[in-house]
């Protein structure tokens, strides 16, 4: 274990600010993938095409995508960036675009000829995303004018007050070119699509969404576009192929079954057990580093994809609601009723196709990998870290690939270094909070639990919720420097990955010291 005292280089380039700002839209859209879910349920179960059509429950339906998921959107947003507080400014904030977008729809409706079509409710996804870190930064902003400011027991009353304006502030911006904004671009976006489908020229989108995916650069074009606009289209038409764009297992299953057959040393060896994960797990990271070792067989992924697209496109393969993660079972608990034949044969035409292009693709090159990998032993595990570089942060699905390649490339470990700071409160961060991060805590809790250590907690939270009261902090070495920057006194650990890091056993050993020593 060592705390790092070179800064970590910030990373730059176009890349990297669209991961960070597919990050932020992650941060509120995964939060909320339960109440996504929960919407497709009702979907699939009570409107008038459902399994079991209600009227009476159907009513549920359009207040929840219209009203509920948006404002908890925004909530997850204005919390991200302010708190508690920045999320009820920011849910008030949304509630403004909601109406306005309403009322624009009712006056445009209101200008059409007898019996034309009416346009619907936009929903306010979108508008979420924007009104969120808006008013929640502006908060922040304007609490810090007056702060140390007020009179001693004036304080609530000035905070209440505040919030409560600024809202009613807010509000008027989403109501007028808030809503204006959301409802243009929403209705550019459903036309472009729109144009894509008539014109068949959907598939081509996996052109830009498989490359994105192994540079992960999806997160901004899936939760910026893809779901918001999926959303809307299912609510409309019960179902949207959109939410299939991206999740579809096949391609990346077909590129692991490639790689299983006819790749060679490490990749090989543990393409099998990626491929479990990827396709049943819905973790497709764990393809990237394949992808990225052959950077030619990102052709093989985007034909897959553009196969398993153009299938949906032909038999009707949609899903009711985001299938999150993309796993199959995901998928098929998202399929639409009549849709399941094309949407299972989708995955399997798409994995046959990335599967036929990769393998020849592979075999030749045979000969040329073949020297490589006696040249050297660790092309595949440099394969994983330039993936866990991309990424911005280390993943457990990846660190099961990287098996012993660490070990194996005979870096050491440096000693611990001692502390004086007592060790109660052990924080794993990443961006999210979630997954990686939350495996990597399960490892050490139960590593501290065998050491028999009963007083120290070990959580899991993302880099931005990080506070004072975390006396350790572990993080991926690309994101130490960050986290350092929200806990400047806190020790701070930085592992290549989160689930067999050797420096988890010197965190316990500091511990346990800590408490021989009586420290």
């Amino acid at each position: 274990m060592t705390t790092t005292s070179v800064p970590a280089k910030k990373p730059g380039g176009v890349r990297v600010g669209v991961q960070r700002f597919g990050t932020f839209l992650s941060g509120m859209i995964m939060p909320n993938i339960p109440a996504l879910i929960a919407w497709g349920i009702f979907t699939a179960f009570f409107i008038e095409v459902g399994w079991t059509p209600n009227a009476d429950l159907a009513t549920i339906v359009g207040p929840f995508i219209h009203y509920l998921l948006p404002i908890i959107i925004a909530y997850t947003g204005g919390t991200i960036v302010y708190g508690v507080r920045g999320g009820v400014v920011a849910s008030i904030a949304v509630m403004g675009a909601i109406a306005g977008s309403d009322k624009l729809v009712a006056d445009f409706n209101a200008t059409l000829p007898e019996g034309a079509s009416e346009l619907g409710q936009v929903h306010m996804f979108i508008g979420a995303m924007i009104m969120a870190p808006l008013a929640a930064y502006t908060m922040k902003w304007l609490d810090s004018l007056w702060d140390g400011k007020i009179r001693a027991g004036f304080e609530m009353l000035v905070n209440m007050f505040s919030a409560g304006i600024w809202g009613f502030v807010m509000a008027v911006v989403g109501f007028y070119p808030i809503a204006w904004l959301v409802n243009g671009l929403m209705s550019t976006l459903s036309n472009a699509v729109d144009f894509l489908v008539s014109a068949n020229l959907l598939p081509l989108t996996s052109i830009i969404i498989e490359p994105a995916k192994v540079l992960f650069l999806n997160n901004a074009i899936n939760h910026g576009v893809l779901t918001p606009l999926g959303i809307q289209q299912a609510d409309e038409q019960g179902a949207s192929i959109l939410f299939l764009l991206e999740a579809n297992p096949g391609p990346g299953l077909g590129l692991l079954l490639a790689f299983a057959i006819f790749g060679l040393g490490a990749a090989r060896a543990s393409a099998p057990g990626a491929a479990v994960i990827q396709f049943f797990g819905g973790i497709h990271e764990v393809y990237f580093p394949y992808a990225l070792m052959k950077p030619a067989v990102i052709l093989a992924l985007i034909a897959g994809g553009m196969t398993g697209v153009t299938t949906n496109m032909l038999l009707g393969g949609a899903l009711r609601a985001p299938a999150a993660p993309g796993s199959i079972i995901a998928v098929l608990l998202q399929t639409a009723n009549g849709a399941y034949f094309a949407v299972i044969l989708s995955v399997i035409l798409s994995a046959g196709v990335t599967f036929l292009i990769a393998a020849v693709i592979l075999r030749a090159s045979r000969k040329r990998d073949l020297e490589a990998l006696a040249a050297t032993d660790d092309a595949f595990g440099a394969a994983i870290t330039q993936t866990e570089a991309a990424k911005g942060k280390s993943s457990d699905a990846l660190s099961n690939l990287r098996g012993g390649a660490a070990t194996q490339a005979g870096g050491g470990v440096e000693p611990a270094v001692m502390t004086e700071r007592e060790v109660k409160s052990i924080v794993f961060a990443c961006d999210a909070g979630m997954g990686s991060s939350a495996m990597g805590a399960s490892v050490l809790r139960n590593k501290i639990k065998k050491a028999g250590i009963e007083d120290v907690t070990v959580v899991n939270k993302a880099i931005a919720a990080l506070d004072d009261s975390a006396d350790l902090v572990i993080t991926q070495n690309q994101l130490t420097d960050r986290a350092r920057r929200q806990t400047p006194n806190a020790i701070h650990v930085s592992v290549d990955n989160f689930m067999n890091s050797p420096r988890y056993d010197e965190v316990v050993e500091l511990v346990r010291d800590q408490h021989k020593d009586g420290a």
